[in-house]
């Protein structure tokens, strides 16, 4: 089981920075991996960054390569998401997910993979 808490989100003006957070509050030795997606109004939800239990992998949509950076803190039990040239585009409710897998080394993009969610937190870019 897993129990994600996301924070960190916010109010930023285009070209910002935000950094979210991904608290695990019952962490497992299990492999997993790790992901987030957003979703904005009227649309659905969708893929944004992914990264292996050992960290030594990762995975963006291209929407956001080169701009965000997912990582890990072993110590934390925390996956965070650095944001950086935000656009109003970018603005979504964003979750983080977890998926228990037996490799942990394939990142999966679909929501339907992550049986564990987060309960959301809002980014909100202006113009």
């Amino acid at each position: 089981q897993a129990h994600l808490v996301e924070s960190g989100g916010g109010l930023v003006q285009a070209g910002g920075s935000l950094r979210l957070s991904c608290a695990d509050s019952e962490p497992t030795d299990s492999s997993y991996v790790m992901g987030w997606f957003r979703q904005a109004p009227g649309k659905e939800r969708e893929f944004v960054a992914g990264i292996t239990w050992t960290g030594l992998s990762t995975w963006y949509a291209t929407s956001v390569k080169g701009r965000f950076t997912i990582s890990k803190d072993n110590m934390k039990n925390t996956v965070y998401l650095q944001m950086s040239g935000l656009k109003p585009e970018d603005t979504a409710v964003y979750y983080c997910a977890v998926r228990f897998d037996t490799s942990g080394s394939y990142i999966y993009t679909a929501p339907t993979s992550y049986p564990h969610w987060g309960q959301g937190t809002q980014v909100t870019v202006s113009s």
